[in-house]
């Protein structure tokens, strides 16, 4: 028979109410989010604490409620708390500071600087600050990974980056205009219209981190771009930061033409995750294909993610984990 360890006792006196009720949050929902995050419970009475789980797990959750103890002399939101979490649930984080003032639990170099409207954006493991790092320093840069890790929305932010410093001189951001196992039927309205379903996610990273009326603007004088793939044969695109967003989705043949579309001056970022391609079955992504081409040429950087690099709600890492760990028992079955 096997015993349940002991709970892990933590106190934080003298007790400060308000701060106790900071770190608690409304209804203790923080509490809820370490619980949920690090599969531990949580049981409190006033400023003592008693955690219980498996002993690296109850001992990871007292190093979080410590350090978001130390923050606690302001409200903490539920973003910080999520963020804080993913954060430790990683054990190589970046040194920066957020917009709050907070400041992460553990500790590494930090990752390069992006100049946008969000001065708490920041590669927060190292496959990000990595990945940061290559698109800074290569031409071309594919990120391949689950959905959550990033690829996309630091893409946009080192194309928005590039072009706040006038090293590009437009951002052509594309998509390939698929289904994700869907059959939408017909979409009324004009081309511009029909397309724009699929584009949405792009024009929401932009107004993130632009906000809505320079985006707007930027659009009006043609700085920024977004098309599906499609729209991309033929042309020539110089002085330019190119992002291909889902990329699983491209046969070889439109991978092949995406990447000959660069010019003189030009970056480009192909993001996309395996996992989730929507083709046809009998067809071939020209992710797949582009990745063993292009692995041993000079110039061209490729980032892998994994689950762990997942920077969204907290569950979404352990969602995806657990999806991994399904494939993989039905591989080896």
């Amino acid at each position: 028979m096997t015993l349940k360890p002991a709970p892990l006792e933590i106190s934080f006196t003298p007790a400060d109410n308000q701060r106790l009720a900071n770190l608690c949050g409304a209804l203790d929902e923080n509490l809820k989010q370490v619980e949920t995050a690090l599969d531990v419970t949580i049981s409190r009475r006033g400023e003592h604490f008693s955690l219980s789980g498996k002993a690296d797990q109850t001992e990871l959750a007292a190093q979080v409620l410590r350090g978001f103890y130390d923050q606690s002399q302001h409200h903490l939101s539920l973003e910080q708390i999520q963020l804080g979490l993913i954060e430790a649930l990683n054990p190589h984080r970046s040194s920066d500071r957020d917009n709050q003032g907070s400041e992460p639990i553990i500790k590494q170099p930090a990752a390069p600087a992006l100049l946008t409207r969000r001065s708490n954006l920041y590669g927060r493991t190292p496959r990000q600050i990595q990945y940061l790092q290559q698109i800074q320093e290569h031409d071309i840069t594919f990120a391949i990974g689950p959905a959550g890790t990033g690829k996309t929305y630091l893409a946009v932010a080192s194309a928005v980056d590039a072009l706040e410093r006038g090293l590009v001189s437009r951002l052509i951001l594309v998509r390939p205009a698929v289904e994700a196992g869907e059959r939408l039927g017909f979409l009324p309205g004009d081309m511009t219209q029909k397309v724009d379903p699929y584009l949405r996610p792009l024009y929401d990273a932009l107004y993130d981190l632009m906000g809505f009326d320079k985006t707007s603007k930027q659009f009006e004088r043609n700085a920024i771009e977004i098309a599906p793939l499609a729209f991309m044969r033929g042309r020539t695109l110089n002085q330019s930061f190119i992002i291909l967003d889902e990329a699983q989705n491209t046969t070889p043949e439109q991978m092949k033409m995406f990447l000959t579309r660069m010019g003189l001056g030009s970056k480009a970022v192909i993001t996309g995750d395996v996992t989730q391609i929507d083709l046809p079955k009998h067809q071939k992504s020209g992710l797949v294909e582009a990745r063993q081409v292009l692995k041993e040429i000079r110039g061209i950087a490729f980032t892998h993610f994994l689950s762990e690099d997942v920077v969204r709600h907290p569950l979404v890492q352990r969602i995806v984990h657990a999806y991994e760990q399904h494939d993989k028992q039905q591989r080896e079955s």
